[in-house]
């Protein structure tokens, strides 16, 4: 019998398809990278202690969102290469293309290294050294550090969340004015969101984290307890933190208003989790993440710069 019962037949690494690709790249949730990293460009664009407001810079953000993305999509190429064993074992992914044999470790790896210094020389040449750099530090951290931590330690979801709450950082950047705390509140932001997100699928997978052998938190400690506290924690600290960019007068009254009550709900689901820890409540905080942050970000971008 296969070791590998969950893993579909090995093909040739002739039958690999373009959709291989876009797999390994993860375009589909990379689309939160592009998202984000506009924003932070955009906020950046239209802070209230800039004397005069320049118009935006169409071929900088344009640079901006292009080049964090591939930066990102070569991260999560990087991944999948470290990770192909463990996603042979695991249903969700199982079919991924080089977990499943379709694709060898040469192609993806170079792919990979194709993104990620295409992404790397068009922040630089495009946009500046500083949005640059950050790329850089976020596609070193995700890969050199977070990927290999998450076979050792639960402790690896919060190291993980730093890279991803970095795009609007790097968007930021990219618009010229250096880094101000309005970038580092976006950072923030996407830091205390993704920890209630992610612990929400730990719960959800967690036997199929725990047959890949994945030390998540749902799986070494089984009844949930922690995994509920953390999330209704950071949940609750969005509130607060979200709020610090009305303060620092990056938006206005209504995202305030729309920060309160997202974040109140946001933090009611995952409360209900922590004493629930049931699919249901899990799915619950997991469709409440799904909602919340895109409904923030919205908010920022049209009432931002009107405080």
């Amino acid at each position: 019998m296969s070791s590998r019962p969950l893993a579909a037949p090995a093909e040739a690494p002739s039958r690999v398809r373009g959709s291989d690709f876009v797999v390994l790249a993860k375009l589909r949730v990379n689309t939160l990278v592009l998202v984000t990293t506009a924003l932070g460009f955009l906020l950046a664009s239209q802070r209230p202690d800039l004397l005069a407001r320049p118009a935006i810079d169409g071929w900088a953000l344009f640079h901006a969102i292009l080049g964090t993305g591939l930066v990102a999509a070569g991260a999560a190429a990087f991944n999948q290469i470290w990770e192909r064993d463990l996603d042979a074992k695991m249903r969700r992914t199982a079919q991924r293309p080089l977990a499943s044999g379709r694709m060898e470790v040469l192609p993806a790896s170079l792919f990979a290294f194709a993104l990620s210094l295409a992404g790397l020389a068009q922040l630089s040449l495009g946009v500046n050294l500083l949005s640059a750099s950050i790329a850089a530090a976020t596609l070193l951290l995700y890969v050199l550090v977070y990927t290999p931590m998450k076979r050792v330690t639960s402790l690896a979801t919060i190291v993980g969340a730093v890279p991803g709450a970095l795009p609007p950082v790097i968007g930021w950047a990219a618009a010229g004015h250096g880094l101000a705390p309005g970038a580092w509140v976006l950072f923030a932001i996407l830091f205390f969101w993704q920890m209630p997100h992610f612990l929400a699928i730990a719960w959800l997978y967690r036997a199929d984290y725990a047959r890949a052998g994945f030390p998540m938190l749902p799986v070494v400690e089984p009844d949930g307890a922690s995994t509920g506290r953390q999330a209704a924690l950071y949940a609750a600290t969005l509130v607060p933190v979200s709020l610090a960019l009305s303060a620092l007068r990056v938006t206005g009254p209504l995202y305030s208003a729309g920060a309160v009550a997202g974040g109140v709900a946001f933090t009611a689901a995952a409360a209900i989790f922590a004493f629930r820890r049931t699919t249901a409540s899990a799915r619950w905080l997991f469709a409440a993440s799904i909602l919340y942050l895109p409904l923030l970000l919205l908010l920022a971008f049209f009432d931002g710069g009107r405080a």
